[in-house]
């Protein structure tokens, strides 16, 4: 508990937004200017994990706030100060961090503010809304919304793993088969396109340049875990399903071979024993893929005897390098080191919090993901994200070329319009 409660300290500390002035929710990898928005997301969905397992509700209020004020006005985290640069990707982890705050009774918002549960619907309702969608590459939601935007031209894992994540947990909770049905057909794409393969590998992404053909085979610890984690939600939702059973246990075994050599979390893409080239966004997809096992282990128990003892001994090599800093305690990331490699930031501090968070949570024999029915008080919301007048959880319908080339015309009209983005860029 005392290494927790370090360890929350150092990772709030890099968070200023709840000083008077600052616009709560906002992080930045200090010294770098840049707003790193997603991540935000993920640092309160850890802390929300902390408060559960520790019972220290010392952040709970500057997690709220923050929560509640980037969740907006339609209660699906697509805020003012990031919709222009939005992917799915990091909207979708905003809304995972509200469906743990609704799993666990996390202190709820005053009753004229976003709900944990609807914001949660919010995020899933816009992520399946048609607009996200078109038949290139048969389906699949892109990775960046915007056509302007790096990336809106790639098909990625984690977009429409957090989208499956998504709906298998709502499905859980809510006890609706709807949302179970549209994770199932992320599933289903994904492995027909080929980023979910034979023996469970869970690759990158594809270009919609030749309709998904050319797949980037990069494994990621975060791809396989998010498809992971939501596919115990399913087993657990499916009563253990046996389809599922296998699909955990196949990802599963998958995941600990190839990013757990020595029981060590490792990030291969950007990292191995000696060498450390992650930046960035790599710097927290091992961290939170620790948090979801620990999940995985608890609704999916079969799995526990696997899980745990790799999550102790990785928590356990996390924690020893962290020996750095002015304070002599910060965390770098070369966990299986056990040398502190001098690059402290904020990803890396979280990711080093949720190891130990995960190793808590199981140690502690604490409650598992709640649901409505088993003592879930987080008010919900059907039509959240979907604006004025929406209906219930939406239901994909193929778009026709003439309402992508209309939808495009249009978009164009107004980024040149009222944006003034040069032409140069949109066809880029």
């Amino acid at each position: 508990m005392e290494a927790a409660s370090t360890l929350a300290a150092d990772s709030m500390s890099f968070y200023d937004g709840d000083v008077p002035g600052k616009t709560p929710g906002l992080l930045y990898k200090k010294p770098d200017p840049e707003l790193w928005w997603w991540a935000g997301g993920v640092l309160f969905g850890t802390i929300i994990e902390y408060s559960h397992y520790t019972k220290d509700t010392k952040y709970n209020a500057a997690t709220k706030a923050a929560m509640v004020h980037q969740a907006g006005a339609n209660q699906d985290f697509l805020t003012p100060n990031w919709t222009a640069h939005m992917g799915n990707d990091d909207q979708g982890f905003w809304g995972l961090s509200a469906m743990s705050a609704a799993e666990t009774n996390f202190d709820n918002p005053e009753p004229n503010e976003p709900q944990w549960l609807a914001t949660a619907q919010g995020v899933f309702n816009t992520m399946a809304a048609p607009e996200r969608h078109d038949q290139v590459c048969g389906g699949g939601l892109r990775w960046q919304l915007n056509l302007y935007s790096k990336g809106y031209n790639y098909k990625n894992s984690i977009s429409n793993g957090l989208f499956f994540n998504l709906g298998a947990r709502l499905a859980r909770y809510t006890g609706n088969k709807t949302y179970e049905e549209r994770a199932n057909q992320v599933w289903d794409w994904e492995r027909k396109v080929g980023l979910i393969t034979d023996t469970y590998a869970v690759y990158d992404g594809a270009s919609d340049a030749d309709n998904c053909a050319n797949i980037d085979t990069s494994e990621y610890t975060y791809n396989s875990g998010v498809f992971l984690h939501g596919a115990a939600f399913l087993y657990n939702f499916t009563d253990g399903s046996p389809i599922w059973r296998e699909r955990v246990e196949g990802l599963l075994d998958h995941m600990l071979a190839k990013f757990f050599p020595n029981k060590i979390a490792v990030e291969v893409v950007c990292q191995n024993d000696e060498t450390n080239l992650c930046e960035r966004d790599s710097l927290i997809f091992k961290g939170v893929v620790h948090r979801w096992l620990a999940n995985v282990a608890q609704i999916a128990p079969f799995t526990a005897e696997k899980i745990l003892p790799v999550l102790k001994e990785s928590a356990k090599a996390a924690v020893s390098q962290c020996t750095g800093g002015d304070n002599g305690r910060m965390c770098g990331f070369q966990w299986s080191s056990g040398k502190y490699d001098g690059k402290t930031n904020v990803g890396t501090e979280m990711s080093v919090l949720s190891a130990v968070v995960s190793v808590l949570g199981l140690r502690t024999h604490a409650p598992g993901p709640i649901t409505e029915q088993t003592g879930g008080t987080s008010q919900g919301d059907s039509t959240a994200g979907a604006g004025a007048g929406g209906g219930n959880t939406p239901v994909l319908s193929p778009i026709t070329v003439g309402s992508k080339v209309a939808a495009s015309f249009l978009t164009l009209v107004v980024l040149l319009g009222i944006v003034g983005i040069q032409v140069w860029m949109i066809l880029e």
